[in-house]
């Protein structure tokens, strides 16, 4: 059985209505977001449950937006039956997560991994490092998928630390970010050059077709992969 996994970065101050559109029609089974907030008028949340997904959201930071501070997290989405949800803490100081979920497929549980890493302006992070050595002692060796905004180059210390234990589905790593200069006031990213966003898997998982889509809803382009289950 073929599953089509998605992962996006749907940007905090992004076109919901844009995001709602592509997920509507991308036929995903898996669907891994971030930078979702859940009081938006048009919440992702709400909108997918109304598609037939079962979800686990949990807060990482908070924000401001429209002149109040309001909560923002991860959120994994499967039209599969989840069995358990854990949300694992990677850092207290940058206030960033994981989020761990058991998907079972057709007897076969899946352990999908949903997370955001700290941004350091495309430069090395030691703190991000510490927080993807969190994330790795936590992965199971079969039947793993991890994927996010790893916020880190595909040369980076963080993403060169994944990449010795589990297989990036994407080698071509065409780039992923930014849509927008304003996707980030500090390095002020001038077009579409940098990939940050991932999915990786466990060597045990065939996978097939890694996509980044060009769409223009987010700072961040949706990536998937399909897998065989």
């Amino acid at each position: 059985m073929k599953l089509k996994i998605l992962s996006w970065n749907i940007w905090c101050y992004g076109n919901l209505d844009q995001v709602a559109d592509f997920l509507k029609t991308s036929d995903a089974d898996i669907i891994c977001l971030q930078e979702v907030l859940p009081k938006e008028d048009l919440n992702m949340i709400d909108f997918l449950n109304k598609l037939g997904y079962s979800h686990y959201y949990d807060n990482s930071i908070k924000i401001e937006k429209d002149g109040k501070m309001v909560n923002m997290g991860n959120a994994t989405f499967t039209k599969h039956k989840m069995i358990a949800n854990k949300t694992h803490v990677l850092s207290k100081k940058e206030s960033r997560i994981a989020l761990e979920s058991t998907i079972e497929v057709n007897g076969v549980l899946l352990n999908v991994f949903n997370a955001h890493l700290t941004h350091a302006h495309l430069k090395e992070s030691e703190e991000r490092d510490r927080q993807m050595d969190i994330l790795i002692k936590l992965l199971p060796k079969d039947k793993t998928l991890v994927m996010g905004d790893f916020n880190s180059l595909p040369e980076s210390s963080t993403v060169q630390k994944i990449n010795k234990i589990l297989i990036n589905t994407d080698p071509s790593l065409s780039p992923t970010w930014s849509n927008y200069p304003k996707g980030c006031p500090g390095c002020f990213p001038q077009s579409l050059q940098y990939r940050l966003d991932y999915i990786f898997v466990s060597k045990d998982i065939t996978f097939s077709s890694p996509t980044a889509y060009p769409s223009k809803a987010s700072d961040h382009l949706p990536v998937s992969v399909v897998i065989e289950v």
